[in-house]
């Protein structure tokens, strides 16, 4: 059966090359098309979608306004597409956070041979989407506390331009340190993709201020991580910030990968640390969860716990197997609590996940990596 797809969008241009172009798609129709939501919602009450094409900044109702409806009454799988996106970075989080499964950009000016240039970055996300029809469910959302009083953070890193690196040198590059020499500190190393905002915002503000240090890819575009990792810096009790290099990995910090780059975890004698390096494709995606894994499975061996959540694709199902034949623990979030099961069930298909968690379980498992020594949990 097509993917059904309504397109909400007040641009007429939008609509008609938005359509065309998934027009041409055998496993994609379009039902419809709206200029603002309350049209939308008329459409919708004729044929209910797979999944909406939803922008931003629309007259009449906005589209964060729109999307928080729909996921209270009827949840459905919701793609951003809207200007709003590059600039208004903290918008297009808020509606991630709101239950969107995906983000596309588009320019403000030649918006026609944008959208044919890049419809296959839209037909991938419109397909990620449809993963999660059927199993959609709003994660429960925690309301932000009062802003943390801003000043230095506890490790002042020196400013290094991030290197630039081949794909054989992100994964085959010596660590120089023998893991099973020196700190026995655990290090968490996270990867998720669809629906990981809203399980992220579940899982890092369960955490205590002393949990072990987190390394994590979440699969977004560049330019919205940093504005992701405050909005969970200020839901937590850990910190929580986009990964610069040469950052330290310490207890009750997270460092989340920067969006079109890869994150490498690294050993100094008596701590761990993050590269932050340029490079092609891995696993089809920058920053990748392979990327992540591996140089943890190097580096760390049996101190680390390794953690694949909800996403499409495979990313991370192979570093996950070998960090687990490195000694370390590795879990893959269980099927009924993810979005989107499929990185999880590609882990669990290769014997790369030791145990399967429940997304509430998942904070306790972090918790719990840094009380036991290496090997244990």
């Amino acid at each position: 059966m097509p993917i059904n797809v309504l397109i909400v969008d007040d641009s007429a241009v939008v609509r008609q090359v938005m359509s065309e172009e998934l027009g041409r798609e055998s496993d994609i129709r379009v039902i419809g098309t709206a200029a603002d939501p309350i049209y939308a919602q008329e459409r919708m009450k004729l044929a209910w979608p797979d999944v909406i094409v939803l922008d931003i900044e629309m007259p009449r109702m906005d589209g964060i306004t729109f999307l928080k409806k729909l996921m209270s009454e009827r949840p459905t799988p919701v793609v951003i597409c809207s200007s709003l996106t590059e600039k208004g970075a903290a918008i297009t989080v808020e509606a991630l956070s709101s239950g969107a499964l995906g983000i596309i950009t588009k320019p403000s000016i030649g918006v026609r041979d944008f959208l044919q240039d890049s419809s296959s970055d839209l037909v991938c996300a419109i397909r990620a989407a449809y993963a999660a029809n059927g199993r959609l469910r709003l994660l429960r959302t925690v309301p932000p506390p009062p802003a943390r009083p801003s000043g230095p953070s506890s490790y002042v890193n020196e400013k290094i331009q991030s290197p630039k690196l081949t794909a054989d040198a992100i994964l085959d590059a010596p660590s120089g340190v023998n893991p099973m020499i020196g700190t026995t500190e655990r290090v968490v190393a996270l990867g998720v993709s669809t629906g990981g905002v809203q399980a992220l915002e579940q899982v890092l503000p369960a955490l205590g201020s002393l949990c072990p240090a987190l390394a994590i890819v979440q699969h977004m575009p560049e330019k919205f991580t940093a504005t992701f990792a405050q909005r969970l810096n200020g839901l937590c009790k850990i910190e929580v910030k986009e990964a610069e290099h040469n950052d330290r990995l310490a207890r009750g910090r997270a460092l989340i990968a920067p969006g079109g780059k890869h994150l490498v975890v690294k050993r100094a004698p008596t701590h761990y640390y993050v590269e932050v390096v340029d490079g092609p494709l891995v696993s089809r995606h920058r920053p990748s969860v392979d990327v992540l894994f591996r140089s943890v499975a190097k580096c760390a061996g049996k101190n680390a716990l390794g953690i694949i959540m909800t996403g499409m694709g495979d990313d991370g199902a192979r570093g996950l197997k070998e960090l687990r034949d490195a000694g370390g623990r590795t879990v893959a979030q269980d099927e009924a609590s993810c979005i989107v099961f499929g990185m999880p069930k590609e882990a669990i298909r290769l014997g790369a996940a030791e145990s399967v968690a429940g997304l509430d379980s998942i904070a306790g498992l972090i918790e719990a990596a840094g009380r036991f020594g290496p090997g244990a949990g």
